[in-house]
Formats: structure tokens, C-alpha cells, sequence
């Protein structure tokens, strides 16, 4: 939980800054010039004008004067990036990638279209995606560094306990409800016409690679039901373990670009693959995905199938532990009772079986929020999030933790991470302070009359 939620200023305008293209100010004629020059590297006008005009079409509030505040944000994050040179800190690509890909396709799903979005950021998505690879990159390097600058720092129960007592009471946080559940899940059967007519039509797509007729890339954008087919398929480089172990075993055995492998299974559905390039431990490769579909007789016979075993848990005839364990098809719940753990990032939560209802899946919040502690739901049809597939599920709430201020005794977990958060960002903020002066700093005139958040910006201004 250490630094979930630790994020200096400086990311919040690297998060804005180079994914919409330069729109101007309200006199529509900005003339850019150089601002500030940290380093070697110069800040301009319309570096800030642009995170400017992003943060103020998405209402983010400023505190401040915005033409003091963003360039020094933006100062701040050159020097953290000039740390990482240093230190030669990298960012493994597959996860920028994989990162980007999740937001392009969020940003799909938000505003229905590729053509919406290219629209909305006024840039096409092959520029959309290298603005936000950067960015990505950018903010994982930055987030390393603190990482590693703040790595040793670690609340002591009386540290935390001494932390709490000072907190004023208006400090002290709401806590809103969470919940804990567990789950059962069934996977609907799929029709073997079905599978052999995906199986046909990925032979027909590999046999036209194969014979030069049409590149995969181009198969992969048309055809391919992953994210991933907006790059043509292309997944970036990955390393054997990142990806499930029957996709890995074939990509990392692919020898030859012109080729097509064969027709891969795995919990996504079916696979075809091309290698693109091997580097030492790790694989770039193309892949079409295709998912066989699930007629809503199939979807009704697994939930009939999971009532049943419903019935048996309330009559007392099998605990639902056991029923986790040894029938459900959920593969991240069922070795460990069918006890649901928190993924969301950045959320306080992640990694314990807590759950605010807003990070649940919505199915699942829809029902844990008639229930009561020790109702099991009936069975129901949920999107698995992780695999996109139809899915038969039944859940049982555990607990519920009404909303309120937070106090050691049932939230020990959430004040230890501010307490650490705290004291993480003092520590950050004197680092930032220390560099400021063992940095050449060049402010021009008209941007240097400023109440600077740090200290030594003006007195290293050359």
C-alpha cells in the first residue's frame, strides 16, 4: 500500500501536458517564448498554456496564480526525469504499452468511437497514442524515483498512533462503506460449431499472411477482438511471464516474421501470432484474438447450473468455501475460498479484500447493495472485466464497514498509509528543495514574480 496515493503537483500537469494539441489563449495569438530553462532544458509559454487550457476545459481547480503554479509543476518534473538519467532508471515498454492501450480504450468506450476521439483531442490515434506514450513513460520514471527515494520510510504503530492524536479533527478522513465479499463463478459452455467456425476463420486469416496476401497488421485492425488491434495487433515487448503461459510458450518458440503460428487457446479465447522482433529475454509480437460467442440459452443454462449449487450452500449441504475451491471457474478466487481481492490502483484498498462499492464491478455492487452480511446472492450474469466474457456468478457478503472517521482500531491500515504519505512527501519535498539548488535555474522576467511553492528557485535563477 506504500505510496498508493503519493503524487507530487508536478504529475498532475505531466498527466494534461501533450496529449491535446496546442490550443491558444483567449487572445487566440500566443506567442511562444522560453519561460523558464532548468538545466539544459527550456520551459515554454506554450508548454504552459496548454496544460492551462486542458485543466480548465476539465474544471480542475488552481490554486493559485496558473502562470506561477504549472511552470513550476513543470520544473519539478525536469528535475525529477534529470534524477533518472542519473540513476539510469528505465520503465519496462511492455507496460507502457499495455498502460496506453487501457486508456485508448477507455477513452473508445467513454466516448463511443475511434473517430469521437480523434475529434475530441483533435489529433489522430497514431498521435494520440505516441502524446501518451510519452507521458506514460514519463510519469512511471518519475513515480520510480520516489519510489526509490522513499523506499526505507515505513509507520511504526506508535509512529501512527502518535500521527493520528495530532491530526486535527477536521483532518481526520470519512471512510466511506466497503464491503467484503466472495465469489462464485460458472463459465457458460460454448457451442462446438461455435469454437470450430472462430477455429475456421483464424485458419483462412493465417493461410492469407502466409501466402503474402494480406498483411497480419491489417487482418489484426479489422478483425481482432483485443485492444491491442488498433496497433495492428502489436503487443510490444514482453517478457515470458507477462503473459499467460499458453500464449507465451508459442510466441517465445515463433522463429520466423512471414509465418503465422498456430491457433493458440488460452482464457481469452483463441489466438493466432506473428513474431516481430526478439531482443534478449524479451518478444515483440502481433496477434488476432477471437472470442467464440455465447448464446443467451447458454448464459441461462450456467446460471441454472450455479443456482442449484446455491441451493445446496443456504441449505447448509456444502459451505461456500468449499463450493470456491472445488467448482468455481473464477481462476483468481477459488484457491483462496472464493474471497474477492481489491485491484484498483491507487486505491487505498489495494490488495485487501475491501472494496468500496465504487470499485466493484458494477453487477456486483447492483446486488452486494440489498444484501445483508451472510446473504448469498442469487446467480447472475456479470461481464468478467479482466477476460470481457459473459459470465454466470454468485456472491456472498462477508462484511460491511459502514461509512465513518477513520479511527486505529478499524482503520490502522488507511492511517498507517497516511502517515507514511506524510511523511514521504516531506521527505520528497526536501529532496526537490536540495536539487533546486544543485540545478542551473533561469527564470525570465514577467515569470519570476511568483510565491513559489519551493524554496531556491529564485535565489538559483541566473
Amino acid at each position: 500500500m506504500k505510496n498508493k496515493r503519493l503524487q507530487l503537483p508536478a504529475l498532475a500537469i505531466l498527466a494534461l501536458t501533450g496529449i491535446y494539441g496546442f490550443a491558444a489563449g483567449p487572445t487566440g495569438n500566443v506567442v511562444d517564448e522560453v519561460a523558464w530553462v532548468v538545466g539544459d532544458e527550456a520551459i515554454f509559454r506554450s508548454d504552459v498554456e496548454e496544460a492551462y487550457q486542458q485543466m480548465r476545459s476539465e474544471g480542475t481547480v488552481i490554486t493559485g496564480d496558473p502562470y506561477c503554479v504549472i511552470p513550476e509543476q513543470l520544473a519539478v518534473q525536469k528535475l525529477y526525469l534529470h534524477q533518472a538519467k542519473l540513476d539510469t532508471i528505465e520503465v519496462p515498454e511492455s507496460q507502457v504499452h499495455a498502460s496506453v492501450d487501457q486508456r485508448i480504450n477507455f477513452f473508445i468506450a467513454n466516448l463511443g468511437s475511434k473517430e469521437k476521439v480523434e475529434e475530441y483531442f483533435r489529433k489522430s490515434i497514431p498521435q494520440l497514442r505516441e502524446n501518451l506514450l510519452e507521458m506514460t513513460r514519463n510519469n512511471a520514471v518519475i513515480g520510480q524515483v520516489q519510489r526509490e527515494l522513499t523506499k526505507d520510510i515505513k509507520g511504526t504503530p506508535s509512529e501512527v498512533r502518535k500521527y493520528f492524536d495530532a491530526l486535527p479533527a477536521d483532518s481526520v478522513p470519512y471512510v466511506p462503506l466497503m464491503v467484503e465479499a466472495q465469489i462464485i463463478t460458472l463459465n457458460p459452455n460454448v457451442p462446438r460449431q461455435e469454437i470450430e467456425d472462430v477455429k475456421a476463420r483464424l485458419r483462412d486469416y493465417a493461410d492469407r499472411v502466409n501466402r503474402g496476401e494480406t498483411p497480419f497488421s491489417t487482418l489484426a485492425i479489422m478483425y481482432s477482438e483485443d485492444g491491442s488491434s488498433m496497433q495492428g495487433g502489436e503487443l510490444g515487448f514482453h517478457g515470458r511471464g507477462e503473459w499467460v503461459p499458453e500464449f507465451s510458450n508459442v510466441a517465445f518458440n515463433l522463429s520466423d516474421p512471414k509465418k503465422v503460428s498456430r491457433i493458440v487457446e488460452t482464457e481469452y479465447g483463441y489466438h493466432i501470432i506473428q513474431l516481430i522482433e526478439k531482443r534478449g529475454d524479451q518478444v515483440n509480437v502481433r496477434h488476432i484474438l477471437l472470442t467464440p460467442k455465447v448464446s443467451s440459452k447458454d448464459l441461462e443454462d450456467a446460471t441454472n447450473r450455479l443456482d442449484s449449487i446455491r441451493k445446496e450452500i443456504v441449505a447448509g449441504t456444502l459451505p461456500f468455501d468449499v463450493a470456491a475451491r472445488h467448482l468455481s471457474q473464477d481462476k483468481d478466487t477459488r484457491l483462496n475460498k472464493g474471497i474477492m481481492m481489491n485491484q484498483t490502483q491507487n486505491s487505498i484498498n489495494a490488495g485487501s479484500s475491501r472494496f468500496e462499492m465504487s470499485e466493484l464491478p458494477p453487477e456486483i455492487a447492483r446486488h452486494i447493495e440489498k444484501m445483508k452480511v451472510g446473504d448469498i446472492s442469487e446467480a447472475f450474469v456479470m461481464k468478467d472485466p479482466k477476460r470481457n466474457k459473459d459470465i454466470a456468478v454468485v456472491v456472498k457478503l462477508t462484511n460491511r464497514i459502514d461509512g465513518h472517521r477513520a479511527n486505529l482500531s478499524d482503520d490502522y491500515h488507511l492511517l498507517k498509509g497516511m502517515y507514511e504519505d506524510h511523511k514521504s512527501q516531506q521527505l520528497l519535498d526536501a529532496w526537490v528543495e536540495k536539487k533546486i539548488k544543485d540545478t542551473y535555474v533561469r527564470i525570465e522576467d514577467g515569470w519570476n514574480t511568483c510565491d513559489f511553492r519551493y524554496n531556491g528557485w529564485l535565489n538559483n535563477s541566473k
